[in-house]
Order: C-alpha cells, then sequence, then structure tokens
C-alpha cells in the first residue's frame, strides 16, 4: 500500500464520524436534542451550531484541505463538548434518564462518548504537523 493511498483512507476513516455526527446535528436531532443537558440554552440552535462544525471539519479533513484549521477547530469541539457535557454525566449530573434501572446505560454511553472524545483529539493534536498525500486538495492547490 502507497503512502498516499493511506493518507487518503486514514483521512477518510478519521473524517467519517464528525461528518456522521455533524449530519445527525443538522437533519435528525431529536435524540440529540433530549440527551442535551436541561441548562443548554436553545437546543436546536446549539446543534445546528455543532452539526456545522463537525461537518465542516470532518469534510476539510475528508479532502485533505487546511488540516491544521480543521484540527483545532475539531479538537476545540471536542475538550468543549468532553468538559461541558460527558464529564459532568460521569459524575452522575444531569441525566434524563427516567428509570433508574437504566443508569448504568447512560453511565455507559457517556465513558465511552469520552475516551472515544480523547482518542479523537490525540489525533486532532498530531494533526496540524501531519502532510496530507498527494490525493489532497492542499496538494492539488500547491501545483
Amino acid at each position: 500500500m502507497s503512502r498516499d493511498f493511506a493518507d487518503l483512507v486514514f483521512r477518510l476513516l478519521f473524517s467519517l464520524i464528525f461528518i456522521g455526527l455533524g449530519g445527525e446535528h443538522l437533519l435528525s436531532d431529536e435524540l440529540i436534542q433530549k440527551l442535551m443537558p436541561e441548562w443548554m440554552p436553545g437546543p436546536r440552535f446549539v446543534s445546528i451550531f455543532c452539526g456545522i462544525i463537525l461537518f465542516t471539519g470532518g469534510s476539510m479533513i475528508a479532502v485533505g484541505y487546511r488540516l491544521k484549521l480543521a484540527a483545532i477547530l475539531l479538537g476545540s469541539f471536542l475538550v468543549l463538548v468532553s468538559a461541558v457535557v460527558h464529564a459532568p454525566a460521569l459524575q452522575g449530573i444531569a441525566s434524563p434518564v427516567a428509570d433508574p434501572r437504566d443508569q448504568w446505560l447512560w453511565e455507559t454511553l457517556q465513558r465511552s462518548n469520552f475516551v472515544k472524545n480523547l482518542c479523537l483529539l490525540g489525533v486532532c493534536m498530531m494533526l496540524p504537523f501531519y502532510t496530507p498525500g498527494r490525493w489532497s486538495l492542499e496538494r492539488m492547490l500547491k501545483k
């Protein structure tokens, strides 16, 4: 496998979660709004704003354009949502679960999302130092 092909696969696979979640925030966010903390003002506006950030940053990485900017945008989002939404939920704060028997599911979801965000943040921290391969918009524009 060539480095250029591996780069393309890496960028596409890494960006899928951001593009998918961004699209969900923009097109079908009823569940996302229900999972937001009660203190969150304007849940629909917040959801759309988050969707734009996720979709834009993910798309920039997928096509290989301005990776540093995309990594800073997505990394900042990950830090903020992890600190404001997932970390407090790990402490049992702001659980929307009505039935206490289902609390374990909520806690498992929050733990997995928190750890997933840390993993994604690790990649975002490396992307500013990464040079995309031949099949990237950045490389094509330089020619």
